[in-house]
């Protein structure tokens, strides 16, 4: 995948072709592996793509003909890495599903999805697609909040959705110049307005009673407190609020993230943040890993790896 810091949209690679081989490598490259099925009956194939990045954030246009495209739960188990992608159709027809939902998308709409699950993009006439992708570590959306978002059509016209989608519409049509600490800067709170919609627009369940709900909010913003003490788990999270660790676990049972990804994804986020700060920058890596509560430094540096895709030190240098 491009995805690394450093380019901006003005600076693009663009693959163009017209075989559907080369195009299937070039999805590969830019994205994660699908399963192309074109459609022969429309004679011949073209499609190009274009892609760079803003910090951590991918931004891409791409243009094709009649086509589906998969995501098979066998390619997604197979990568390692897991993203959160935005998908807007700026021409043609566009209909996605995940998760249990199928939407269908015209010009000026757009979805979420993730490429940890399966999905399918069934696009046809002559479309053009801009995606968004970021490491799905980078966007403080939990499992079932993502599970509940995703394939819900999100228009990009009015109200709130339509104030996103012409943030995310600008970042390829009018591209700023920042910094390397900006880019992430940006990055990073473009994501929080699509996780804001996400949770805004998902698909409604059915809500946890308000003592778990005061309770689980007692314990995040514990958890959040304490993120610097090593000693923070289960355990002692429990302790504290006077329930046991089998009731803790149940109560984020219904977020889909256990108490120790929470506490990592958070942890792995404070540092990515400080390896991207300029005023951090005399600080070292164990430095920061340890401030934010990472005593096994190795550890830190496979978790960190998993997350974004290169070690703590290859992202700072990225942008350096």
């Amino acid at each position: 995948m491009v995805l690394a810091a450093g380019s901006v949209p003005g600076d693009a690679c663009v693959r163009a072709t017209r075989r559907f081989d080369e195009w299937r490598d070039a999805i590969r490259h830019d994205f994660v592996a699908l399963d192309l099925a074109p459609d022969r009956r429309f004679g011949g194939f073209s499609g190009e793509v274009r892609s760079a990045t803003v910090g951590h954030l991918q931004v891409s246009r791409v243009r094709s003909v009649t086509q589906v495209c998969r995501r098979t739960p066998g390619l997604a188990n197979a990568d390692s890495q897991e993203f959160l992608q935005v998908g807007v159709v700026t021409r043609g027809i566009g209909v996605l599903e995940q998760d249990g939902r199928r939407t269908v998308l015209t010009a000026g709409d757009y979805a979420i999805y993730e490429t940890g699950r399966p999905f399918t993009w069934n696009l046809s006439q002559h479309w053009q697609l801009d995606v968004f992708t970021w490491p799905r570590a980078a966007v403080g959306l939990t499992a079932a909040e993502s599970a509940a978002a995703t394939a819900v059509r999100l228009p990009g016209r009015h109200g709130l959705t339509g104030i996103v989608g012409g943030v995310l519409h600008g970042l390829l049509a009018a591209p700023p110049r920042l910094s390397p600490t900006g880019a992430v800067r940006v990055a990073d709170e473009v994501g929080e307005l699509v996780a804001t919609l996400a949770i805004e627009h998902a698909e409604p369940s059915a809500p946890p009673d308000a003592p778990q709900r005061a309770l689980l909010r007692e314990v995040c913003a514990h958890i959040d407190e304490h993120l610097a003490d090593p000693g923070l788990g289960p355990d002692s999270i429990a302790a504290a609020h006077f329930v046991s660790v089998r009731q803790l676990h149940r109560l984020f049972a219904a977020t889909g993230e256990t108490v120790a990804r929470r506490i990592r994804r958070l942890r792995l986020e404070r540092c990515r943040h400080d390896l991207a700060d300029r005023r951090a920058a005399g600080d070292s890596v164990t430095d920061i890993a340890r401030r934010w509560g990472f005593a096994d430094l190795a550890g830190f540096s496979r978790a960190f790896r998993a997350a974004y895709g290169c070690s703590p030190s290859e992202y700072r240098a990225r942008l350096g």
